[in-house]
């Protein structure tokens, strides 16, 4: 059986878990949780001890999610489980990549900025700080203008890339610094009742876990 090292707390991590649920493949995937900070067995397999990371079942680590999506989606259609995420050809591949881009964007700048955030004032660059900033206003604005082609109906890779990445900015900034339309909201909410999204739910570990 494939595995999967993922942390509750990472986007990217989430957005493959979603991915593998749409794809109906988390029967044929263990998903193994752990920090990746510490764990020695995530640097085993991938020499940059990143979450999300896919083990096949020859031993071959497969990891950055873009690249773990691409792979879950061709065995979801080999064995006939679905249709995939991403379209075959054309432009709607191109779209369904391109929103991936930019959500995959958004959710390292979020990371960047809640981290450099925390960090002791005199160890802060406010122009770094503010440029993370600038790109999660300005993909917010970009999903805005371009919510009518991310429809409930057809979701493709790209769409649940920007739901994870929108709520990826709730996660770490639960006082609503950054400006999500209401209109928005509302799309969101509806997609987020997915059993993809409510078995996926971002939070802190747990003692334990």
């Amino acid at each position: 059986m494939m595995q999967l090292y993922y942390s509750p707390t990472s986007p990217f991590s989430r957005k493959v878990r979603v991915v593998l649920r749409e794809l109906q493949l988390e029967k044929q995937i263990s998903e193994i949780l752990i920090d990746p900070w510490t764990d020695e067995a995530l640097r085993a397999h991938n020499p940059l001890a990143k979450v999300p990371t896919l083990i096949l079942d020859d031993g071959m680590a497969v990891f950055e999610s873009a690249v773990i999506c691409d792979y879950l989606d061709q065995v979801a259609k080999s064995a006939g489980l679905s249709g995939g995420v991403i379209p075959e050809n054309g432009s709607a591949r191109l779209n369904a990549l391109k929103w991936q881009g930019l959500a995959d964007g958004m959710m390292a700048a979020t990371g960047r900025l809640f981290a450099d955030s925390n960090r002791a004032e005199q160890d802060r660059c406010e122009d770094v700080m503010e440029r993370q900033a600038q790109a999660i206003t300005s993909g917010i604005e970009a999903i805005i203008d371009g919510l009518a082609g991310l429809r409930t109906e057809d979701a493709h890779l790209g769409t649940w890339s920007v739901l994870v990445a929108l709520y990826y900015i709730d996660f770490r900034w639960p006082d609503r610094r950054f400006d999500i339309p209401v209109r928005v909201r509302d799309w969101m909410a509806v997609m987020s009742e997915r059993p993809s999204f409510v078995e996926t739910v971002f939070h802190l570990p747990h003692a334990g876990d």
